[in-house]
């Protein structure tokens, strides 16, 4: 079954630290674009980092300086790691694979999600 799988999400207090696992199965994530995004309550999806197949990074202006992504191709996944966390860091936070070398508008795999809370 081609699938991701999303891990490491939990409960941190305000300025800790998570980090975020997302691995594949069914498939090899070197040859696709992988993007973390999120979702709260009624709020948009927000993309807020993407790794390219080449490992170029981007993010978003509200995590920027605070998450890292990368890529480990002989363990199938990829990390987000968080750090300085805020309460509005509070989301579900998703995966997306794209086969190619950047990320776009629409991804070929999602995984389920994991919950990220930041309270204290």
């Amino acid at each position: 079954q081609l699938q991701l799988v999303e891990s490491g999400g939990g409960l941190v207090q305000p300025g800790g630290s998570l980090r975020l696992s997302c691995a594949a199965s069914g498939f090899t994530l070197r040859y696709y674009a992988i993007a973390w995004l999120r979702q709260a309550p009624g709020n948009e999806r927000e993309r807020i980092s993407c790794i390219s197949i080449g490992g170029s990074t981007t993010y978003a202006d509200s995590v920027k300086g605070r998450f890292t992504i990368s890529r480990d191709n002989a363990k199938n996944t990829v990390y987000l790691q968080m750090n300085s966390l805020k309460p509005e860091d509070t989301s579900v936070y998703y995966c997306a694979a794209v086969k190619g070398s950047f990320c776009g508008l629409t991804y070929d795999y999602w995984g389920q999600g994991t919950q990220v809370t930041v309270s204290s």
